[in-house]
C-alpha cells in the first residue's frame, strides 16, 4: 500500500510557493460551544478550490523533469480537479483535455471552458469519465493526471495544513471533507507531523474511505449524496486508506440534511457560498439532535482548537435563496 511522507508535502510547498494563494484562516468561535473554532477559507483559492495546489505541484514537477508531452495533460473529474488542471495547464502553456460525467454541475462545465479546456462529458459517474480519460491518454500520449489518486496531487493538497499550522500553532484538530481522499491524505500526513488530529468527514451514502477502513483496503461503494459531484468517488485512494490507519485520525459520517443545513448556515451567518462538499466538513460539528439523529458526528472536548477546511466554492449560489430541503438523505 502506498504511503505519503511529510517530506513530500514540504517539497510540494517549496515548489508551488508563489503559484497559489495562501489560505485565509478566520476565527468562528461558536458562542454556545466550549471549543474554539476556525475556518480555513480555501474556497478563495485559484479556481475556487484546494485542487489548484495539487494541480500546480503535478505539472510543475513534470515541467522540472521535462516530461510534459506535446499532447498536453488530461484528467477525469467531478469538476474541481478539472478546473484546477485546466488552470494550471494554461499557466504552463499546455493543452488540457478534461473528462466529466454528464451530471457535472453546469457552473463547473462553463468555468472549464473559460479556461480553454477541451471538455468531454461521459457517462453519469466519475468512474465512467475516468475510463474514457485513461483511453484518451493511451491513444494520444497525453499526460494523465488524477483528481486525487497520485502522490504529487495529495502532497500539493497537504501544503494547506502547513499554512493553517503557521497561523494556529497550537491547533488540536483539523476537519476535512473526503471524496477519493487526496485532500485528506495530504492534510493528515502533514497534521500527523505537527501532532494535530484529523477528522475525515463523508456523507452517509458516499463513504468510500469509511468502507475502505472497515475492509482494510480500498473497496467500491455506491454513490448517492447531494455532495456527490465533488465527493462521489466510488473508491478511496490507497494513500488515503494508509493515512486513515495512522494514529490521530477519526472518520465520521453525516447526512445530506446536515450538509444542506451547514451550507445554508454558512450563507445565512457569514455570506459564504460554498459547495455541498465544503459544507460536509462543517456538518460534522453542527448536526442537530432532533430525535432522529444523535447530534454532531464529532464532539470536541472543552477548549479544543479546531479548524474546519471549507474546500470549495464552485456552486450555484442561486439555490441558497430557495427553501431548504426537509428530507434526510437523498
Amino acid at each position: 500500500m502506498h504511503t505519503l511522507a511529510y517530506d513530500d508535502v514540504k517539497t510540494a510547498a517549496d515548489r508551488i510557493g508563489g503559484h497559489v494563494r495562501p489560505v485565509t484562516v478566520t476565527p468562528a468561535d461558536p458562542a454556545s460551544e466550549p471549543y474554539e473554532l476556525h475556518l480555513a477559507l480555501e474556497l478563495m483559492q485559484h479556481t475556487g478550490s484546494f485542487k489548484a495546489r495539487g494541480a500546480q505541484n503535478f505539472l510543475l514537477a513534470h515541467r522540472e523533469e521535462g516530461t510534459l508531452p506535446a499532447a498536453g495533460v488530461t484528467i477525469a473529474s467531478g469538476g474541481n480537479a478539472g478546473l484546477a488542471c485546466a488552470w494550471a495547464a494554461r499557466r504552463q502553456g499546455v493543452r488540457a483535455t478534461v473528462f466529466l460525467p454528464a451530471t457535472a454541475p453546469r457552473v463547473k462545465v462553463d468555468r472549464l471552458r473559460g479556461y480553454d479546456a477541451d471538455v468531454r462529458l461521459v457517462g453519469t459517474e466519475y468512474a465512467e469519465a475516468l475510463a474514457a480519460c485513461e483511453a484518451f491518454a493511451a491513444d494520444t500520449g497525453a499526460l494523465a493526471s488524477h483528481a486525487y489518486d497520485h502522490p504529487l496531487i495529495a502532497a500539493g493538497a497537504g501544503t494547506l495544513l502547513d499554512e493553517i499550522h503557521r497561523r494556529i500553532p497550537d491547533l488540536d484538530t483539523v476537519v476535512v471533507s473526503v471524496g477519493g481522499g487526496g485532500l485528506f491524505a495530504g492534510v493528515a500526513t502533514a497534521a500527523r507531523h505537527h501532532g494535530i488530529r484529523t477528522v475525515a468527514v463523508e456523507p452517509e451514502n458516499c463513504r468510500a474511505l469509511d468502507a475502505a477502513v472497515r475492509a482494510g483496503h480500498p473497496v467500491d461503494v455506491t454513490v448517492d449524496s447531494i455532495a456527490a459531484d465533488a465527493l462521489g468517488a466510488r473508491r478511496a485512494t490507497s494513500l488515503a486508506v494508509s493515512a486513515a490507519q495512522e494514529e490521530g485520525v477519526h472518520s465520521v459520517l453525516v447526512t445530506d440534511a446536515d450538509i444542506v443545513r451547514a451550507r445554508r448556515t454558512l450563507w445565512d451567518d457569514r455570506r459564504l457560498a460554498v459547495e455541498h462538499a465544503a459544507a460536509t466538513a462543517l456538518a460534522a460539528l453542527t448536526a442537530a439532535s432532533d430525535g432522529r439523529t444523535a447530534g454532531p458526528a464529532y464532539r470536541p472536548a472543552p477548549g479544543e482548537k479546531i479548524c474546519v477546511v471549507l474546500c470549495g466554492a464552485n456552486t450555484d449560489a442561486a439555490d441558497l435563496t430557495r427553501p431548504a430541503p426537509t428530507t434526510g438523505t437523498r
